[in-house]
């Protein structure tokens, strides 16, 4: 999954706005409950409540809840189809800080071309449970992009709405085509002058197939461009960062 985490969103939620999401996934407390149901509360319920909804909005931006409750989810249903108890898995999840543009596409088109890597489909707009398959059948039937997911805004500009500043169209041939390469087992080609992404970007045809086809081998913590990886490191605290010989030569821009 490739996730945006809107802090600046969730910090302008309200009491109602947070309890009404959180108490889609918890019960919450009996003080949520008491507010939700119209109830008035004392002055010294209210400086119990405020930190309450103040840690709850927390936890509606936080990566590690989100996975949390994702993989809650998942383990019950599991365990529900098979008739059994415990653990569903392995271990703690891992994810990597995408830095700038080029890690947010190359990261999106290695997650949405994951079934035509592993041979499980032929083309991007059958591939099941992946993000190119929603956008490519909404512009197929004319219809908004799903709001599900973070839109494709086209490019930079004056009162630039909230998005990803490249076309829809271009990102999905730039998918389509790159799928191709990686289905016919060889190198292949992309001509950057007919991808108006990769030309954006500053990257080769050679860069982009590593990265959608090897992205999860070479980076660790975060990805990015080898500035914005050494910022990252002095950020974190963090002595050694794997990927940064790879940031150097498939992240550098033009």
């Amino acid at each position: 999954m490739v996730l945006c985490v809107d802090k600046a969103l969730a910090d302008n939620w309200d009491s109602d706005e947070v309890l009404r999401r959180y108490h889609k996934l918890h019960r919450g407390t009996l003080l949520t409950q008491k507010f939700m149901n119209g109830d008035t509360l004392s002055q010294g319920e209210l400086i119990t409540f405020d930190e309450t909804v103040e840690t709850y909005r927390q936890r509606l931006y936080d990566i590690s809840w989100f996975m949390r409750d994702l993989n809650e989810y998942i383990a019950r249903e599991a365990n529900k189809e098979d008739g059994c108890t415990g653990r569903f898995w392995e271990g703690r999840f891992k994810s990597q800080a995408l830095l700038d543009e080029s890690a947010v596409l190359a990261c999106m088109a290695y997650v949405d071309l994951n079934p035509i890597r592993a041979k499980m489909e032929k083309t991007p707009e059958t591939s099941k449970h992946t993000s190119i398959k929603k956008r490519i059948h909404a512009a197929k039937n004319k219809q908004p992009q799903p709001s599900v997911l973070m839109h494709f805004v086209g490019n930079p500009r004056e009162n630039m709405p909230k998005g990803i500043s490249y076309s829809l169209k271009d990102y999905c041939e730039l998918v389509d085509t790159t799928g191709r390469c990686i289905r016919d087992d060889k190198a292949g080609h992309i001509d950057n002058t007919q991808s108006p992404i990769l030309e954006r970007l500053g990257l080769d045809s050679a860069q982009w197939l590593t990265l959608t086809t090897e992205f999860e081998k070479h980076f660790c913590y975060a990805a990015g461009a080898e500035q914005m990886m050494n910022a990252f490191k002095r950020h974190t605290h963090h002595q050694r960062l794997r990927g940064m010989t790879k940031a150097k030569a498939l992240l550098k821009r033009a």
